[in-house]
């Protein structure tokens, strides 16, 4: 007999007891695919009864219908019922369809992808038949690497435009913002950053773009780019859920490529139709707002996206990711380009007024950081851009007492300079999309600089 006290025993048994209990559970669960039916119907969402104990936020579902099946996404799981908001516009939906869980959204990247255009699901919309599938399903909706664990951002690399390699250079693995109104040409200075050549990949996610510019910018834009490039397309006629999932599976392939040891260029254009993507969805189920009509999920969904990007895991590549925000009415602090900044590793500011003057691309240096410069600059560059930093604040800030006749030459050596010199600075820094991208852009400014001198000099 077993010298253990009788009521060891019984609590033993009971033990073991449950644990058959709730393996046999277990199992009965997975044998079966859990199911619901449609319960009530509106506009952006419906209701499911029977899933709220299997399903989970932000998984998807099956929605079969007389036209067959259709995608949604869990968005509130409440005790009876989840809602699910469709990925289809228009998908036809009835009362008692039946609803069945899929688990989170995948999708199986390789590198035959490269030259595609696909959606936000991952087919192909370019015409050329299927795309084949990789060894590896990952889901879109994931965490980024852990911060200990990821490289350090060390090595910076040309872009090409002058503006940019001059006062913001950028590094492998870099995240930088680029804040622009609308019609001021941001989709443009993309179009030119997309061309740097310090790139394996390139993974580009148009998300609430006009339909007409899509074959633009992915047939002229990238040229010869284009052999290595993926396109995610989400026009602005698509669903808010297709807009939503777009940088998410742009980023999840990305990720594919820089697991393989890839340095990849991450565009995204632009993360603020993302967020209103977000915005439609969570209005949609009931989130209040928070700030200028944008819920709480908005500002937690940004930086899981955008930490997403950076330098991988030791041993991996990196994502150096250029995302464009789109400010509303002009306002640079708007809720999403106000909590956007404070995520990125710096920002491009392009001004309207320059705009106005011709200057493409209409770049402000003084407004634009990169709070990675110094790991790109020479000790001798980063000294030379401060000075013309200078310069150019100078010359602005007394812009209108000169055009009054309010200064008299000689009375400033330091606004003298500013008045012979940053008009040639200007002027090198216009840049076209038609241009070849600049191999060396302070070897461009020396040689404007002292053909100006040259010029000054011979007319005395």
């Amino acid at each position: 007999m077993s010298d253990q006290p009788l009521d060891v025993r019984q609590a033993s048994t009971a033990l073991s007891a449950l644990a058959g209990l709730v393996d046999r559970y277990s199992k009965a669960e997975h044998a079966v695919a859990p199911g619901g039916h449609v319960q009530t119907i509106s506009p952006g969402h419906y209701t499911v009864s029977g899933l709220s104990r299997h399903v989970r936020l932000g998984e998807f579902v099956a929605h079969k219908s007389a036209t067959g099946i259709h995608l949604g996404e869990v968005v509130k799981v409440e005790p009876e019922t989840v809602v699910v908001c469709p990925i289809e516009p228009g998908e036809p939906i009835g009362i008692h369809d039946t609803v069945i869980r899929k688990g989170a959204f995948r999708v199986a990247p390789t590198a035959s992808w490269c030259g595609r255009t696909i959606n936000s699901l991952g087919e192909p919309i370019d015409g050329r038949g299927p795309m084949m599938q990789g060894d590896v399903r990952r889901a879109i909706s994931t965490s980024a690497p852990p911060s200990m664990t990821r490289q350090r951002v060390e090595h910076g690399f040309r872009t090409g435009v002058r503006a940019v390699d001059i006062f913001s250079p950028l590094c492998l693995g870099q995240r930088l913002g680029v804040f622009a109104g609308s019609g001021v040409g941001k989709s443009t200075l993309l179009s030119m950053l997309a061309r740097a050549d310090a790139f394996d990949r390139v993974v580009i996610a148009l998300v609430g773009e006009r339909g007409r510019e899509v074959r633009e910018f992915i047939e002229d834009t990238l040229g010869d780019n284009l052999k290595k490039s993926v396109a995610v397309v989400a026009t602005s006629d698509e669903s808010p859920m297709l807009r939503k999932m777009a940088p998410l599976t742009a980023i999840t392939i990305a990720e594919h490529f820089r697991d393989q040891g890839d340095n990849v260029l991450l565009i995204i254009d632009s993360v603020t139709r993302f967020a209103h993507a977000i915005r439609e969805v969570a209005t949609a189920s009931g989130e209040p707002p928070i700030a200028r009509g944008y819920p709480a999920s908005v500002f937690t969904e940004l930086p899981r996206l955008l930490e997403r990007a950076g330098p991988g895991p030791e041993g991996t590549g990196t994502i150096t990711a250029i995302i464009s925000i789109l400010v509303d009415g002009d306002n640079h602090n708007d809720p999403i380009a106000d909590s956007t900044r404070g995520i990125l590793d710096g920002h491009i500011v392009m001004d309207r007024s320059l705009a106005e003057e011709g200057r493409y691309p209409p770049i402000n240096p003084l407004s634009s950081v990169s709070r990675l410069a110094r790991k790109a600059w020479t000790p001798d560059q980063e000294m030379l851009v401060s000075r013309l930093k200078s310069l150019i604040h100078r010359y602005e800030e007394t812009r209108d007492l000169r055009l009054i006749g309010g200064y008299r030459a000689g009375s400033d050596p330091d606004l003298d300079m500013a008045i012979k010199q940053v008009p040639v600075i200007y002027d090198i820094l216009k840049q076209t999309p038609g241009e070849r991208p600049a191999f060396d852009a302070f070897t461009d400014l020396a040689n404007a600089l002292k053909a100006g001198a040259g010029g000054q000099q011979a007319r005395r």
